[in-house]
């Protein structure tokens, strides 16, 4: 097998986006915020809240000494707010096991509360130059397509992503961190799922999908994300909003403001209790959590 790493990390040298967690100096805590905003988030959506919530707590230890409240309330419009709940979660685990310094291997990575394993090799990489394999969906889809010659990739499955993508890095540590950090923007520039851009991919005389005569898709359809409008996710973003912009508990009446179909509401409510990130009752009103 040919490796595609010397023409992938030649491409996203010349290619790659000035993105801050790219930056010389970039800190570990900084890319471990990054990492966990990005997740389900486009890019342009991430990089100002990043900056500003680095600003606000440059180091773990400053996010230990606020409230989850707080958290949840600077995430904002990010969605999926569990996320501010978990980094919150995170930055306790970080300042009481390991001193306030973000730890760098793997286990002790995923040990931290919310930390998945795609988290923590790209904590492991890309902030502190370890070999690791990192897979996201971007990466499986060049995977699947110039390795494997498939029009889309399998479902994410750690015994098949894992040994595939180390396959492709080379024992250079910082030839290794290009060529994770380059699949990934190949995947997410040039080869996207619905228009890739073949005739400008650096992979495109050694695509085996191209190859092959770009086969059209035969297995299953992953699943795609749920349309927003009108759903759960919707109506809880509504009540979260209606928490964050209030120092007081919010009434029960006040919430049903947000949304006339009063069992769904219900049910969003009840989700947010359920997550922890809402508290209170219908008699004292409802805040976000301490």
């Amino acid at each position: 097998m040919v490796s595609i790493s010397p023409a992938v990390a030649a491409w996203f040298r010349e290619n790659g986006r000035d993105l801050p967690w790219r930056r010389p100096g970039f800190t570990a805590w900084g890319t471990l915020v990054s990492e966990i905003m990005l997740q389900q988030t486009p890019v342009a959506r991430v990089v100002p809240r990043l900056e500003q919530w680095l600003d606000r707590w440059p180091t773990p230890r400053d996010l230990a000494a606020s409230p989850a409240s707080e958290a949840v309330r600077a995430w904002e419009r990010l969605g999926y707010p569990r996320r501010a709940l978990a980094l919150h979660a995170a930055a306790v685990a970080i300042t009481e096991r390991h001193h306030g310094v973000v730890p760098e291997d793997v286990p002790s990575l995923l040990a931290l509360p919310g930390i998945g394993d795609y988290t923590a090799r790209a904590v492991a990489v890309f902030a502190y130059g370890h070999r690791h394999p990192v897979v996201d969906t971007n990466v499986r889809r060049v995977l699947a397509r110039a390795v494997e010659g498939l029009a889309e990739p399998w479902a994410p499955k750690a015994s098949r992503d894992l040994p595939l993508m180390e396959s492709q890095l080379p024992d250079d540590l910082e030839e290794a961190r290009v060529t994770n950090a380059g699949v990934m923007e190949l995947g997410a520039l040039v080869c996207t799922a619905r228009s890739p851009k073949c005739d400008v991919c650096p992979l495109v005389d050694r695509c085996a999908w191209v190859l092959a005569g770009r086969p059209a898709h035969t297995g299953p359809r992953l699943r795609t994300q749920a349309r927003f409008e009108g759903s759960d996710r919707q109506v809880r973003g509504l009540i979260l909003a209606e928490l964050r912009a209030s120092d007081v508990p919010v009434t029960a009446a006040e919430i049903a403001t947000v949304w006339p179909d009063d069992v769904q509401r219900a049910r969003a409510l009840a989700g947010l209790l359920r997550d922890g990130l809402a508290t209170g009752s219908p008699d004292e009103g409802y805040r976000l959590p301490d």
